[in-house]
């Protein structure tokens, strides 16, 4: 029974896997019965689900109809369940009886909001065999057969006991909201880019810090997720002390459907583990971190006020000056010449807006929901990607940005300056 749903190392004593990382989270390569995937590394998940396919074409084994519930405000949303599958990640990490939950609600796919074609999120089955280190400098993961070989890459790391419960890791780090430092159980999550979850209907006395702002703070498995967002004094993980992070705090009602564990009090996420070089051992219950080159990166908030999505990609015509006694293309392009002049077609994502928070710099300049980007501050943003977008709004406050956007098929200017809504206040 335990060799069931469990990922094995063949013929080596470590596998590394690379990784993209993408607003604090880790998308890395899954092939399933031969189909390429790529799948959210998320240690708040327990099992691995597929929420969107794009274009490929997966054969499944063994499927019948589950319902599923998690954060968010409906009770459970409809989708299947399939058995004894073949997954591989990278060359040697392979598991030859894998169980995949399939969710048809087409509002849960994420790929817009993240820049690339992500088809769905592995958690626990990925974790539970096999001590591994997640290296988010190098963008690579690198999981140990040998229990010895693993000791010696943690050797300087500091070790922090943690907890598996419902097959997702729990730590205590102190939450200092001002003045206090309160001991808090926190469920370790990859998946959620925020620095910091809060539940302020499972905490005792608990009073929001101010300023803050209500804000919508991502989606769960059954909707939308709203709530409040403001900074804490402290955070202190081990012997390691965060100032003023940013703190989301979900709304009652978001988190109504979720199954606690007992004395939990809210998630770490990504913006803080990723300032570390962190090791994970669920079968001893240990966590080990060594600060990384991250790790003063201050806590910025998307100060626009703005959501973006990406709406799929275009043709896109370049012109390109060729040298004056030269008409041949470059190889392997598609173009048209004409005289010295090159038109050069290329694929180019297209990008709008997603939502706009009320009283925003965004939405104090005009900006809608919908109204699709053409250039910020004079760079085209089909060059540019998601990622990109949001670090401009997140660069410095007090920084005009200038955006041309098209409405209902006409170009407008709109310029608005970034300011911080939460600033931290004694």
């Amino acid at each position: 029974m335990n060799a069931q749903n469990s990922f094995e190392i063949e013929d080596a004593e470590k596998t590394v896997i690379p990784f993209k990382l993408i607003a604090n989270l880790i998308f890395i390569p899954v092939n399933i019965n031969g189909a390429d995937l790529t799948f959210m590394l998320d240690t708040g998940v327990a099992e691995t689900s597929i929420f969107s396919l794009e274009n490929q074409e997966l054969t499944l084994q063994n499927v019948e109809k589950i319902r599923f519930s998690g954060l968010g405000g409906t009770a459970s949303i409809d989708g299947f369940r399939s058995d004894h599958n073949v997954a591989r990640i990278g060359k040697d990490f392979v598991n030859r009886s894998m169980t995949v939950y399939i969710i048809t609600e087409q509002d849960f796919n994420i790929s817009s909001h993240i820049g690339i074609p992500v088809n769905g999120i592995i958690g626990y089955h990925f974790f539970k065999d096999h001590p591994l280190v997640i290296d988010y400098s190098t963008k690579k993961i690198t999981i140990y057969n040998d229990e010895n070989v693993f000791r010696k890459r943690i050797r300087k790391f500091e070790e922090i006991s943690i907890s598996i419960e419902k097959n997702k890791p729990y730590l205590f780090a102190d939450v200092e909201m001002t003045k206090e430092r309160k001991p808090s159980k926190l469920l370790i999550d990859l998946g959620n880019s925020d620095a910091i979850w809060l539940f302020p209907a499972l905490i005792k006395d608990f009073v929001y810090n101010r300023p803050n702002i209500d804000d919508y703070l991502g989606r769960g498995f059954n909707g939308d997720v709203y709530g409040k967002r403001s900074r804490i004094h402290h955070l202190y993980l081990g012997s390691f002390t965060f100032e003023k992070p940013l703190t989301a705090m979900p709304d009652e009602f978001s988190i109504q459907h979720v199954n606690m564990v007992e004395n939990r009090k809210g998630s770490v996420g990504g913006d803080i583990m990723r300032r570390f070089t962190v090791a994970f051992d669920y079968k001893n219950q240990k966590l080990y971190v060594k600060k990384n080159r991250n790790f003063n990166d201050p806590f910025h908030f998307n100060m626009s006020g703005l959501d973006f999505k990406q709406d799929g990609v275009e043709w896109t015509k370049d012109l390109i000056s060729l040298p004056a006694k030269s008409n041949k293309a470059p190889a392997g392009s598609t173009e048209v010449i004409n005289n010295n002049m090159q038109y050069n077609f290329v694929l180019k994502p297209i990008f709008s807006i997603a939502g706009v928070r009320k009283d925003s710099p965004g939405a104090k300049a005009g900006l809608q929901k919908d109204d699709r980007l053409i250039s910020i501050n004079g760079k085209k943003t089909a060059d540019m990607t998601l990622q990109k977008i949001m670090e401009m709004m997140k660069s410095d406050e007090g920084k005009t940005i200038e955006m041309i956007i098209e409405r209902k098929n006409k170009p407008l200017m709109l310029k608005f300056t970034l300011e911080d809504p939460i600033p931290y206040q004694e």
